[in-house]
């Protein structure tokens, strides 16, 4: 066990301060990601150290397609989350349950680092279930991981609190890039489906623009759920209210976990987004979980030339170093330096 950063004292319990639930957790109970534990009037995490899946990715599969491209990522994850996602696809993952103990192997945060560097990474991945949940040890992670010139970044639900985002991104400067999934743009959504709140997201969003970590943007696009045209428009203008920059992920949903009625995501409903997304102002607008030709290509918004080509998860870029269009030589939105070149 590890004593939490974030929590204060009330008279019935300790207040988690670490997500947006901020929940109240009286003696011998955990809060709702099933990880924060208050034990004798100390909050305490039980996954520090606890590592429950590894792996070497692209750092295309986070998905970020605008931060160091081509290069690969140690990806980590403890279990637990601050969501109960019907339709989640990690759920054997995230889904602990407040009467199981966390399990995973005992890594240290010279461990963890020391395997990235191995297997050859540019950057650690806090991925898979929910970063936010492990904070502790990812940020000590990260801190080793910048010793060693190591990038990090969240694949996250955008759940952090203030204070969270503030320590990660602003005093402590250790995050780099992050992927935050934006699941729809109705609190609806978010309290029927994810057992959240939308505003929260939304705020974490633009905390983390501001602070200047790189961000792209996820969301998983469900039949009759958060697919409706109005709603699409409404989250492409969110974004581009923030920057045109903000590369945006628009996912096949495939039925996963409780969420088995919905169908697939047809193609026509992505391209459509897509387009809806271009209108909005976005410049760069992927599609995912679908094999649509150029779907994943990174265009030039200036010429409209094709700049970097992925496809059956392959990376092509052009011999620069600087993510500029080959053709008409403007500067892409980005940060990192490419790793994998024609």
């Amino acid at each position: 066990m590890y004593e939490a950063l974030f929590y204060t004292q009330e008279d019935k319990g300790l207040r988690c301060t670490l997500c947006s639930h901020h929940c109240l957790i009286a003696s011998g109970r955990r809060g709702l990601c099933a990880v924060r534990e208050n034990q004798g009037g100390k909050l305490y995490s039980l996954v520090y150290g606890k590592v429950a899946a590894e792996a070497v990715d692209p750092v295309e599969k986070k998905p970020l397609y605008h931060f160091m491209p081509g290069s690969r990522t140690w990806s980590i994850a403890t279990q637990g989350c601050n969501f109960r996602c019907g339709h989640c696809q990690n759920f054997s993952l995230s889904q602990l349950t407040k009467a199981q103990l966390p399990a995973g192997r005992q890594r240290s945060p010279q461990e963890v680092v020391a395997m990235a560097q191995a297997a050859g990474c540019a950057s650690i991945s806090y991925t898979y279930s929910e970063p936010t949940i492990f904070f502790e040890f990812a940020e000590d992670c990260a801190l080793a991981a910048k010793e060693k010139g190591l990038a990090n970044i969240f694949v996250s639900n955008g759940y952090m609190s203030e204070l969270a985002v503030e320590r990660a991104a602003g005093s402590g400067k250790w995050l780099d890039a992050a992927n935050i999934d934006i699941k729809a743009f109705s609190e609806q959504f978010y309290r029927e489906i994810c057992g959240a709140k939308l505003a929260p997201v939304l705020e974490t969003v633009q905390r983390l623009h501001a602070l200047g970590v790189w961000l792209e943007i996820t969301t998983l696009i469900i039949p009759g759920l958060n697919d409706s045209e109005g709603e699409i428009q409404d989250l492409a203008a969110f974004i581009a209210g923030i920057s045109p920059d903000i590369p945006w992920h628009l996912s096949a949903f495939h039925p996963a976990y409780k969420l088995t009625d919905a169908p697939r995501t047809p193609p026509a409903t992505l391209l459509r987004a897509r387009e809806i997304g271009l209108s909005a102002g976005l410049h760069y607008v992927y599609l995912g979980n679908v094999q649509l030709p150029g779907a994943n290509d990174t265009i030039c918004p200036g010429c409209g030339a094709v700049c970097i080509s992925r496809q059956g998860g392959q990376t092509r870029i052009p011999q620069s170093a600087d993510l500029r269009c080959p053709v008409c030589r403007k500067k892409l939105a980005g940060m990192g330096v490419v790793k994998q070149l024609w």
